[in-house]
């Protein structure tokens, strides 16, 4: 499949449909676009995925938010996001960048394992305090958050 990863412009609506199946919480999402850069991948104006990235810490930047129409994915978009993303914030003198998901979405955590990503830290009921309902995911309740990192370069 064909198509192009480019810069969400400013005057331009972030794709919410496609940020909410990553983070069903609005509000998470309201409080960190305007730190963020969105990038969308299209084909002939049809936007197929996303990803929001956004600097975190001296040298350090965090995939917020990545999303694939449920119809496109298992053609390769989601990785061409990741790898698009490590190289944009290589770019930037990054030494590490991190993803976070949730402890039941096993593909998220097989793709970002599979792109270099490596668990470094696990947030016990994160999930379960801030959303009102709970979130259920291949049959498992997601309830912990799962951080993982990939380092790009070692500090001096």
């Amino acid at each position: 499949m064909h198509f192009g990863i480019r810069k969400l412009d400013l005057t331009e609506t972030p794709p919410y449909e496609l940020l909410l199946m990553a983070d069903p919480s609005i509000e998470q999402i309201e409080n960190y676009l305007p730190l963020s850069e969105v990038f969308i991948a299209e084909n002939e104006g049809e936007i197929l995925g996303c990803y929001v990235i956004c600097e975190i810490g001296k040298n350090q930047w965090e995939i917020k938010n990545i999303a694939v129409l449920t119809e496109k994915q298992g053609f390769g978009i989601g990785r061409k996001l990741i790898e698009d993303a490590i190289v944009r914030v290589r770019g930037r003198n990054a030494l590490k960048i991190i993803i976070r998901t949730g402890n039941s979405s096993m593909m998220q955590l097989r793709l970002y394992q599979k792109c270099g990503f490596m668990i470094s830290e696990v947030e016990k009921d994160y999930f379960v305090k801030p959303y009102p309902e709970p979130i259920f995911e291949n049959g498992i309740q997601c309830k912990d958050r799962v951080t993982l990192m990939k380092v790009l370069k070692h500090e001096c």
